[in-house]
């Protein structure tokens, strides 16, 4: 087969986004080689180079087309293009295909990850929702199939856009391998003092927002005097002035922020907690509970919505807006070293579900059934 991709993602976006479309396409690229992958771009300059790309086809517009044009040629040149390269099925990776695409006779499947902007709209500028609504419904009528990254993400699809059940496809991510290999003591050592990291930490990663919660870990931790550093990985949002002026008015120490770290250093900053703590209010999957689990770190999250897919039946799993009931969790857990060695392990069971084979065969079982 010849499948196509709007890659933007995968070259300049180097959070959620970005990380599923580099992760996805790593994925085909190594387990179904012998198809050919076109990755189309509205640009090459300044990208994130990705290794396999001796083993992909890059289409990009031509450099003299002014820069302010070049989301005119993904969104609506884009379809034409596709139909030059005689594709067998075009994917757009982050939820939205270019316009034109149902006329263009090619078949084609859309990842939606969330619909987060229409369950909290109060979180999202209102022209946004308008924007990313439009978006989103285009899609999921237009495309021949939807991927959707967590059952949960499935069912909003139907409740918000009315699209049939049939034609929606639950395929789950999975994340990065490196986080599942062990990384050697002395290199926990270096990641340890270049962060200037204790020897034993809580850990939390992502985005600091109002969604992601994090205020209530902070909560937790003063309410039950629980002492162990807390490690806040994740670009600052407005909100996270809400955790600085807490843990100032409380006095709060040992809580250390890391807003900009090299990627490669992030799974020896998993395997060096002693937990991961996750309370977002709402996700579309949640995958750095997955990256936990792949790191050997026991897990506590949000109970409902699609955590417990991620998460599996042995993570922790409290109400994310009760900070006694997560102080609660945290302290046994730290005091219990069974069973957390028991989480871990278990862990590692039901990370397998989520295995780069498994998730690369589950979306080619999909683009089996729909390509020319």
């Amino acid at each position: 087969m010849i499948i196509g991709f709007d890659a933007k993602r995968a070259f300049f976006n180097r959070s959620g986004l970005g990380n599923y479309s580099r992760t996805t396409l790593w994925q085909l690229v190594t387990y179904f080689p012998a198809h050919q992958y076109i990755l189309y771009t509205p640009s090459l300059k300044n990208r994130i180079q990705l290794p396999y790309e001796d083993k992909v086809t890059l289409v990009a517009p031509d450099p003299a087309l002014p820069s302010f044009l070049s989301s005119w040629w993904r969104s609506f040149y884009l379809a034409r293009r596709i139909r030059h390269d005689k594709l067998s099925l075009f994917h757009g990776l982050s939820n939205e295909l270019p316009s034109g695409i149902h006329a263009s006779g090619i078949p084609s499947v859309v990842t939606i990850h969330d619909l987060i902007f229409l369950q909290y709209p109060e979180l999202y500028k209102t022209t946004d929702v308008l924007i990313y609504k439009a978006k989103f419904s285009s899609a999921c009528r237009n495309s021949t199939a939807v991927i959707a990254v967590s059952r949960q993400t499935a069912n909003d699809i139907v409740r918000y856009f009315s699209i049939p059940p049939e034609k929606i496809h639950v395929v789950y991510q999975s994340c990065d391998p490196r986080f599942a290999v062990k990384v050697s003591d002395d290199l926990q050592r270096q990641i340890r003092d270049k962060y200037r990291l204790p020897s034993e930490y809580i850990l939390c990663v992502g985005t600091i927002e109002e969604r992601k919660n994090q205020l209530r870990i902070l909560e937790a931790l003063h309410s039950a005097n629980i002492q162990t550093p807390l490690v806040l990985v994740g670009k600052e949002k407005p909100y996270a002035l809400k955790l600085r002026k807490y843990i100032a008015a409380n006095k709060m120490r040992h809580i250390i922020f890391l807003n900009e770290l090299d990627n490669e250093d992030l799974p020896a900053i998993y395997q060096g907690a002693v937990l991961f703590v996750y309370p977002s209010l709402i996700e579309g999957f949640g995958i750095p509970i997955l990256e936990a689990l792949f790191s050997g770190v026991p897990v506590i999250t949000s109970e409902g919505g699609c955590f417990a897919e991620a998460g599996g039946p042995d993570s922790l799993y409290v109400n994310p807006r009760r900070s006694d009931q997560l102080a609660g969790a945290i302290d046994s857990l730290l005091k219990d070293p069974a069973r957390r060695r028991k989480m871990i392990d278990a862990g590692k069971v039901h990370a397998r579900n989520f295995s780069p084979e498994t998730v690369a065969s589950r979306l080619m079982d999909v683009y089996n059934k729909i390509a020319l």
